[in-house]
């Protein structure tokens, strides 16, 4: 009879631990956005987490924006030779980055990079007692910690984002003129072809997805201490691991729900 039982419980106690880990993250993220009252304050810091954040990635992100415009050049002239629309690469590269690839990928590259770094950090600070340190001196922790790199990643992920669509593009332009001597309508075809929705829509994403990223790197860094199976450094190495794969689950996940969403509403 109790085994019977077992896996129901098992069900249900994953199931409340589910809904409470997402009512603290939903808290603790409304927290971070309140203190953004206090831009004035905590501007430096801003300016600190923006160079940390944007200027830092900025090698990772043109590096491999070049390279998978050139991947996607490849792939989709081998593509459309089949049916002589070789023509249409230019227009499959830029809807390709623009729309789905240029913000996924600048937020998996900033995860990696940024993301795992802040989550590492608070949680040190956590198991340190620096956090503690913080709210003894009366202040407030996570909008000194949190709120900072909240706002610093708003103005970061859509300028990466920008900075990966256009190099990517440059990527594609380059393998278009490797492989087809008709590469002087690849940016014509581009012009004509890509709409001001399609870039608008991919600012959104790289807007959403820098709120996804930061706030759950950051909960996972704050609450370090909360998980009972490992403490120390292990558990700041099991809060960066959590931090990381939660966020590119997360964010692939938003991604294709927005685009089932953009393609039932014909956008």
């Amino acid at each position: 009879m109790k085994n019977m039982f077992s896996f129901p419980a098992l069900i249900g106690e994953t199931s409340l631990g589910l809904v409470k880990n997402v009512g603290q993250w939903g808290v603790f993220s409304l927290s971070a956005l309140a203190g953004a009252v206090h831009i004035r304050q905590l501007f430096p810091k801003v300016l600190q987490n923006i160079h940390f954040i944007g200027f830092k990635s900025l090698n990772i992100i043109i590096l491999v924006a070049f390279f998978t415009g050139m991947v996607l050049g490849l792939q989709g002239y081998y593509t459309l030779i089949k049916f002589s629309a070789e023509g249409m690469l230019g227009v499959a590269v830029a809807l390709s980055l623009v729309r789905e690839l240029g913000p996924v990928l600048t937020a998996i590259m900033l995860i990696g990079r940024a993301g795992s770094s802040i989550s590492a950090e608070i949680g040190i600070m956590r198991i340190s007692e620096q956090i503690d340190a913080l709210t003894t001196m009366n202040i407030d922790p996570v909008r000194y910690l949190v709120t900072p790199k909240m706002l610093a990643s708003f103005i970061c992920f859509p300028l990466l984002t920008a900075v990966f669509d256009c190099v990517g593009i440059l990527g594609g332009y380059f393998s278009s003129m490797l492989l087809s001597s008709r590469s002087g309508i690849f940016f014509s075809k581009i012009q004509s072809s890509l709409l001001l929705e399609d870039v608008t829509g991919g600012f959104v994403k790289s807007f959403v997805f820098s709120f996804i990223v930061i706030t759950i790197s950051c909960y996972c860094g704050y609450f370090t201490h909360l998980n009972q199976a490992s403490a120390g450094a292990q558990g700041v190495s099991n809060s960066t691991t959590s931090a990381v794969v939660q966020s590119i689950f997360i964010v692939i996940v938003v991604d294709a729900v927005a685009a089932l969403f953009c393609m039932e509403m014909g956008w």
